[in-house]
């Protein structure tokens, strides 16, 4: 394992508001979209003049873009026909108040900027952004890490597929506010890394603020190593897979100094060979994928590859080849992957004479490599320009990566630069007062530390953290408020619940489910033991009272107690087995003493 890893992470985590910038509610819809519509999408140069090399690359990809919209969370904001409404201000106050949390500069005035993205996932060819705080920090295990800036942006649409050239996305998720924690390069480790997310993620849910669920929460993580180059890889979302996305690069890294040192041994100098139509030499393959391709008109081009020979089979990453890079450039041009020869021909099908065929036609020597690719012609020319491009980088190059299931990461597109931003000229400044900080603190009802602190006096240790995570942190300290014991109020939510949830028996409106639960508890209606039985019965929208009497659930005390013993015995075991949901073994222990 390479060491002196640099590494930093990039929390993206949307708030439980209504949208950013539109009045519409936040939330994803489920049912058919109200409107479908296309567009095309392209570059634009920044305030500074250049155009970013990001949004070239994605304009180069020549798509259509389709949309999903929803009458009930999307207006024409979402579909770009009208200008922004002013930055939601709860989701305002919430991020001011976090950035006091983590001890940064908040900045005067925040100005919303325009951030550059033509790869469809905003209708408007770019993403609405304001930077909000900078300069703070964290405490970890193994030492404080910076906190470099704290932003509140909208959320991009959600992808729904890609087919025939046409990306389709969905409205409904567009606009959702989201904040942009970024960390200085001071994560140690992997397994550092995983803390540094758990923290922030930590310290975001508990000012239970923050929506809630899969996707809602990413990481992105970058990383690099000595002679290597800073790499983002985006999208991770499972926070148990964060150690090993970090290996799985900085693997791919050092596999990558080792190849560039093998091809400086080879001398191998830049390519300058052009694609070569080869669909003529294959015509009469019965390879499935090129046979496939050439009945619907495609063509099969060539590259050679001098001196590449063995190189392109070397596993960088599981299952992810030095030729694996090669095909992720491919594919921007719109063609499907590439077909290299330090691959296994026989699982294509591509016989020995033909492999003869290919390398006498591209004028391959036997220290040398080549790729096909099956597309039409204009199409499959532009990929392997894609390869040749690829090929003739002589360092680790710095770009952005995508998180792969896996924990592998394919190629995504170039880093983007400063020339991805221009001012927003649409919405004006907002000015940061001592009274907007004020209302934003309070807005969270007090910082980490102090919730953390205040749990740790009624709960264990572990619950406490657990509770300090959950979603149901308010309602914890409703209960608590209302007189339920507090380590009984933390049970209910974070284990009886999830239980009743697994057996498929769901509590809708939890708040008001357990206040009326809680309610006949603390009258005395049935003991501790029958809450699930309760809770159970609740889930098809009873009141605790008629389960109770259903069920018959009462609690058996006093007079009753003392004419069930005379009856049945004073065995203290016999009588629990048997009434254990209907009595309590504080009360009957001491009706047998007395």
């Amino acid at each position: 394992m390479a060491k002196g890893l640099t590494c930093g992470i990039e929390i993206h985590q949307r708030l439980a508001t209504g949208k950013l910038f539109c009045r519409c509610p936040s939330g994803l819809a489920e049912e058919k979209p109200d409107l479908v519509f296309r567009r095309f999408l392209r570059a634009s140069a920044s305030e500074t003049g250049e155009m970013d090399r990001a949004a070239l690359e994605e304009q180069e990809r020549r798509r259509v873009f389709e949309y999903y919209a929803y009458e009930r969370n999307c207006c024409l904001v979402e579909t770009d026909e009208e200008p922004p409404a002013p930055a939601d201000p709860e989701a305002l106050r919430i991020v001011l108040g976090l950035c006091q949390q983590f001890d940064m500069d908040v900045f005067d005035r925040l100005h919303v900027m325009r951030k550059i993205v033509v790869d469809g996932s905003n209708t408007s060819g770019f993403q609405r952004t304001m930077l909000v705080g900078s300069g703070g920090s964290i405490e970890t295990s193994q030492g404080p890490v910076g906190i470099t800036t704290v932003a509140l942006e909208e959320e991009s649409a959600g992808i729904v597929g890609e087919e025939g050239g046409v990306k389709t996305y969905r409205l409904d998720r567009l606009g959702i506010p989201l904040i942009e924690i970024t960390t200085d390069p001071d994560i140690k480790s992997p397994g550092h890394a995983k803390e540094v997310a758990e923290k922030l993620g930590t310290m975001l849910r508990a000012t239970g603020k923050v929506a809630r669920g899969i996707g809602t929460i990413r990481q992105d993580v970058n990383v690099s190593i000595p002679g290597g180059a800073r790499v983002e890889i985006k999208g991770a979302q499972e926070l148990r897979k964060l150690p090993q996305l970090i290996e799985y690069e900085m693997q791919r890294q050092e596999k990558l100094l080792e190849i560039l040192a093998e091809m400086k041994k080879r001398k191998i100098g830049k390519l300058k060979g052009k694609p070569i139509d080869v669909t003529n030499v294959l015509s009469k393959t019965e390879a499935k994928l090129i046979k496939k391709g050439l009945e619907r008109g495609d063509s099969v081009f060539g590259l050679l590859l001098e001196k590449h020979e063995g190189l392109l089979g070397t596993e960088l990453q599981p299952g992810r080849r030095y030729g694996s890079e090669f095909s992720d450039y491919a594919k921007t041009a719109g063609v499907k992957g590439i077909i290299h020869s330090d691959e296994d021909f026989g699982k294509y099908g591509i016989s020995d004479a033909e492999d003869s065929a290919v390398r006498k036609a591209l004028g391959a020597k036997k220290c040398d490599a080549f790729a096909l690719v099956v597309a039409p012609a204009e199409t499959a020319q532009a990929a392997l320009v894609k390869v040749v491009g690829r090929a003739n980088v002589r360092e680790i190059p710095g770009e952005t990566r995508k998180a792969r299931p896996d924990s592998t990461s394919s190629y995504l597109r170039p880093t983007a630069g400063r020339a991805r931003m221009y001012p927003e000229t649409d919405l004006k400044p907002v000015d940061v007062t001592e009274e907007l900080l004020r209302e934003a603190k309070e807005a969270l009802g007090g910082g980490f530390e102090e919730k953390e602190a205040k749990l740790k006096e009624v709960l264990a240790p572990d619950m406490a953290k657990r509770m300090l995570k959950s979603r149901n942190l308010e309602l914890f300290w409703e209960l608590v408020e209302m007189g339920v014991e507090p380590k009984l109020a933390a049970g209910t939510l974070e284990e009886t619940l999830v239980t009743l949830r697994r057996e498929g028996k769901e509590i809708k409106e939890p708040g008001k489910a357990l206040a009326g639960l809680f309610k006949e508890y603390n009258k005395g209606l049935f003991v501790r033991a029958a809450i699930p039985d309760v809770l159970r019965g609740m889930a098809g929208g009873k009141g605790a009272k008629e389960v109770v009497e259903e069920k018959g659930l009462a609690k058996i005390s006093g007079k009753e107690l003392k004419e069930l013993i005379e009856k049945e015995g004073r065995d203290f075991g016999a009588l629990m087995k048997k009434y254990r949901l209907r009595m309590e073994p504080k009360e009957l222990k001491e009706a047998l003493e007395g």
